[in-house]
C-alpha cells in the first residue's frame, strides 16, 4: 500500500485534485481509498434516517449496510484536542489492505510523504507561503504556476493535468510505501 498527502491552502483545489488523481489512477487499474480530514462538524449521515436516529440515542458505533456499499460511524467520546485530530495511521490501519493507494487530504503536519497544492494569488492578495521549504516530506508541488516556484522547489505538476500527476505517483510509488507507523 502507497500513501500520498495532498497538502496545501484552503481554496488551493485539493479536492478538486484529488477527485481527479482517483479515476485516472483507477484506469492504471490501481484501488484507491481517500482520508479526508475535516477540520469542521460534519455528518455523513443525514437527521432523521435510522442510523442517524441510533447515534443520537447514544451508539458508540453505527454500521449502515446493504447490498452496495458499508458504512461506520463512530463517535469520539472526547473530541480530540492534537491540531491534526485522529492518528493517522491508526486510520489507515482501518482500511482494506488491498487498496494500492490511500490518497490523504489533509494531516499536513504528519511526516507521510506529500503532494503540495499551490496555486499563485492574483497580484494585490496577501502571498500564500509555500511548505515544501520546512517540509521535507514535500516531493512535488502541483500547481498552476510553476513558473513562480522558487530555485531548489521540488518537481512541479500540472495541477489541471490529473493523468499525470497519477503517472508521477505510479512512476515515484517506491517513494511512497507505507511502513505501517509514523
Amino acid at each position: 500500500m502507497k500513501v500520498a498527502i495532498f497538502a496545501g491552502w484552503s481554496g488551493s483545489g485539493k479536492t478538486t485534485l484529488v477527485e481527479r488523481v482517483i479515476p485516472a489512477l483507477k484506469a492504471r487499474g490501481q484501488r484507491v481509498s481517500v482520508i479526508k480530514h475535516a477540520h469542521h462538524n460534519f455528518d455523513v449521515d443525514k437527521p432523521g434516517k435510522d442510523t442517524w436516529r441510533h447515534r443520537e440515542a447514544g451508539a458508540f458505533e453505527v454500521i449502515g449496510v446493504s447490498d452496495r456499499r458499508f458504512a461506520l460511524m463512530q463517535e469520539f467520546e472526547q473530541p480530540i484536542t492534537s491540531d491534526e485530530g485522529p492518528d493517522l495511521a491508526a486510520l489507515i490501519a482501518r482500511l482494506d489492505a488491498r487498496a494500492d493507494w490511500v490518497l490523504v487530504e489533509g494531516f499536513k503536519q504528519s511526516p507521510v510523504p506529500k503532494i503540495e497544492v499551490w496555486r499563485a494569488v492574483p497580484d494585490g492578495e496577501p502571498a500564500r507561503p509555500l511548505r515544501f521549504a520546512g517540509d521535507a516530506a514535500v516531493l512535488a508541488i502541483a500547481t498552476d504556476a510553476p513558473q513562480r516556484l522558487p530555485a531548489g522547489a521540488p518537481p512541479a505538476l500540472d495541477i489541471n493535468r490529473p493523468e499525470a500527476v497519477a503517472q508521477w505517483l505510479l512512476d515515484h510509488a517506491d517513494r511512497f510505501e507505507w511502513q505501517g507507523s509514523l
